[in-house]
C-alpha cells in the first residue's frame, strides 16, 4: 500500500513537472515566433544600435541624437521617441552609467514601461469574451489591410480554446468579399451569414445575431466594408452596425477590432484615429508585422490612440496571429543583442 501510495505520489509530481515543463515549452516557442515575426525590423534596427553602441564608446548628448533617429525610422513616433530618451537620460544619470555597454537591455526595458504606462491600470490585453451569453466581435478597418484572413485565423484560434464560432459577412459592397469569407467559414468548418452582395450590411448582422442565438453559438464574428475613401457613408454604416446588434444583444459589440497593415507604417495611424472617431475601438490587430522593417509602429500606434493591441500577425500560418505581449514583442526587437549582452555577461 505504502508503495502504491508513493508511486501515486509521484505520478503526481511527475505530471505537474511535465505540465511545467510543457507550459515553458510554449512559452519559449511564443518568443520565438515573436524573434521570427519582427525578423525584418530587428535586421534593420538592431544592426543600427548595434552600429550606434559600437560607434560610441560613452553615452553621451550625440548618441541620444543618433537613437533618436535610428528609433523613428523604425516608426516608434515622435512622442514616444521623446519620452523615451528623456527616461534613458535620467537613469543614464541616476545610475552613473558612463559606457554603452548594457545600453541595449536599459532602452528595452523603458520601452515595455512606456508601452504599459500608456494605458490603463485596469485594462485588459485579452479578448472581452462573455461567460454566460454570446459574444459579439464587430471587425472594422479598410479594405486590403487582411481583415477577412484575421477572421479566419481567429475563429480557428477560438475553436482550438473550445468555443463554437458563427461568422457574418457585412463587407457587402467588395467584390469577392463574401465569397472570401465563406471560403475561411469551410476551411474552419463555420456557418458563415450573408446575403447577395450590395444588401444592407445592417440587415446581415440582424440575421446574423438571430442565427447565431437560435444555434446557440458562442462567438458571432462580423465582418465589415472599409470604403475609407467613402468616410461619411463608411462611418454612418458601423454606426447602424452598431445599433442594431446592441438592440438585440444589450452590451454588444463586446470588442470591436481594428485590423491595421503594419507595412504600411503611418499610414496606420491615420487610419486608426479615423475609426477610433467613428466607432469604440476596443482593441488593435496588428497584420503583416512580419512583412514590415518598421515594427516600431506598435508603439506609436499605443502612445498616441491610447488602445491596445490585442493580436499580431507575425506569418502567413493560421497559427501565426498572436496575442500581443509588449515583453515578447521587445525581445523580438532586441534579441540578438540582448542575447549577445547576456553571453558577454555570462563571459565575465
Amino acid at each position: 500500500l505504502e508503495a502504491k501510495e508513493h508511486l501515486s505520489v509521484a505520478t503526481e509530481e511527475t505530471t505537474v513537472v511535465e505540465e511545467e515543463e510543457k507550459e515553458e515549452e510554449t512559452e519559449l516557442s511564443l518568443f520565438g515566433k515573436f524573434k521570427r515575426g519582427l525578423a525584418k525590423t530587428r535586421d534593420s534596427f538592431t544592426s543600427k544600435i548595434n552600429d550606434l553602441v559600437a560607434n560610441f564608446r560613452e553615452v553621451d548628448e550625440e548618441f541620444f541624437e543618433e537613437l533618436e533617429d535610428v528609433l523613428l525610422q523604425a516608426d516608434v513616433g515622435v512622442e514616444t521617441v521623446m519620452e523615451l530618451v528623456d527616461e534613458l537620460k535620467m537613469e543614464v544619470k541616476r545610475q552613473n552609467i558612463k559606457d554603452t555597454s548594457g545600453m541595449q537591455s536599459l532602452i528595452s526595458e523603458k520601452l515595455v514601461e512606456i508601452y504599459n504606462e500608456a494605458g490603463d491600470e485596469e485594462e485588459d490585453m485579452t479578448l472581452n469574451l462573455q461567460e454566460d451569453e454570446m459574444t459579439v466581435i464587430l471587425m472594422v478597418g479598410v479594405n486590403g489591410v487582411g481583415k477577412t484572413t484575421t477572421i479566419g485565423k481567429l475563429t480557428k484560434r477560438l475553436q482550438n480554446e473550445g468555443k463554437s464560432v458563427m461568422l457574418a459577412a457585412g463587407d457587402t459592397f467588395r467584390a469577392g468579399a463574401i465569397e472570401q469569407l465563406v471560403v475561411w467559414g469551410e476551411r474552419n468548418n463555420v456557418e458563415v451569414i450573408r446575403q447577395a452582395e450590395g444588401s444592407d450590411p445592417a440587415a446581415v448582422m440582424y440575421d446574423a445575431v438571430q442565427a447565431a442565438k437560435k444555434r446557440d453559438v458562442d462567438v458571432l464574428i462580423c465582418d465589415t466594408a472599409g470604403r475609407l475613401q467613402n468616410k461619411v457613408n463608411l462611418m454612418k454604416e458601423l454606426e447602424k452596425i452598431h445599433r442594431v446588434i446592441s438592440r438585440e444583444i444589450p452590451g454588444a459589440p463586446h470588442e470591436v477590432l481594428l485590423a491595421l497593415d503594419a507595412t504600411t507604417g503611418q499610414n496606420a495611424l491615420i487610419q486608426a484615429e479615423t475609426f477610433k472617431e467613428a466607432t469604440n475601438v476596443t482593441g488593435i490587430v496588428l497584420t503583416k508585422l512580419d512583412g514590415t522593417a518598421k515594427g516600431g509602429i506598435v508603439l506609436a500606434i499605443r502612445k498616441k490612440l491610447n488602445i491596445p493591441v490585442k493580436f499580431v500577425g507575425l506569418g502567413e500560418g493560421i497559427d501565426d496571429l498572436q496575442p500581443f505581449d509588449p515583453d515578447k514583442y521587445v525581445y523580438g526587437l532586441f534579441a540578438d543583442g540582448l542575447e549577445m549582452e547576456l553571453k558577454q555577461e555570462e563571459d565575465k
